[in-house]
């Protein structure tokens, strides 16, 4: 039996989050032994970075993680699977980086996925990074995904040149003393 990876992915529906779901499905489709954890979570703060509601009950948590199914039966759509894929959803209640990594602790994370708002200047100041912290206190790799917003970039499109292969022969060394330059004896004074 193979080992299975477990991969948190940190999902709030926003578009870097399915970037980062993305990125995911990817990974764990293309080989067997994969364990997908999608975390979501409701913060009381009413922080702006992750899904928040007016009202935070079971009632909501059982909505938001019945939202994120459907979302990955629709992610999964059109995917060539390599084998069967364990799926667990998780909707936490609380900070978001503290449950991220709290997940990632209690399944033994291989990997964490997470997305980038890509917040600069003061609002990351006052909003702080959750990405970032996810990094620097994660004991295990972290994938940051965001957007692609590189141009496409034309390439040079490369002839094969066919030619005869000559063997290699290694280079010849040859030493040389210059003789123009009369020595002075040891014995002459200076």
């Amino acid at each position: 039996m193979s080992i299975k990876h477990q991969i948190v992915v940190a999902f709030d529906f926003s578009p870097s989050s399915e970037y980062a779901l993305a990125s995911a499905i990817d990974v764990v489709a293309r080989t067997a032994g994969h364990e997908l954890h999608i975390v979501s979570i409701l913060d009381r703060s009413g922080g702006k970075l992750f899904h928040t509601h007016a009202e935070i009950s079971y009632e909501h948590a059982d909505e938001v993680h019945a939202a994120i199914i459907e979302r990955i039966r629709e992610a999964f759509v059109g995917k060539p699977n390599a084998a069967e894929i364990d799926v667990c959803v998780h909707v936490r209640i609380g900070k978001p980086v503290d449950e991220i990594l709290a997940v990632a602790s209690d399944v033994g994370a291989d990997y964490i996925f997470v997305g980038s708002h890509g917040l600069t200047g003061v609002e990351r100041v006052l909003l702080g990074s959750v990405s970032e912290r996810v990094v620097r206190e994660a004991k295990c790799p972290v994938m940051v995904v965001r957007p692609r917003t590189y141009p496409n970039v034309e390439r040079m499109h490369v002839i094969e040149y066919p030619h005869e292969r000559k063997p290699f022969h290694p280079p010849h060394r040859y030493k040389y003393t210059d003789n123009r330059v009369i020595k002075r004896p040891d014995e002459w004074p200076i």
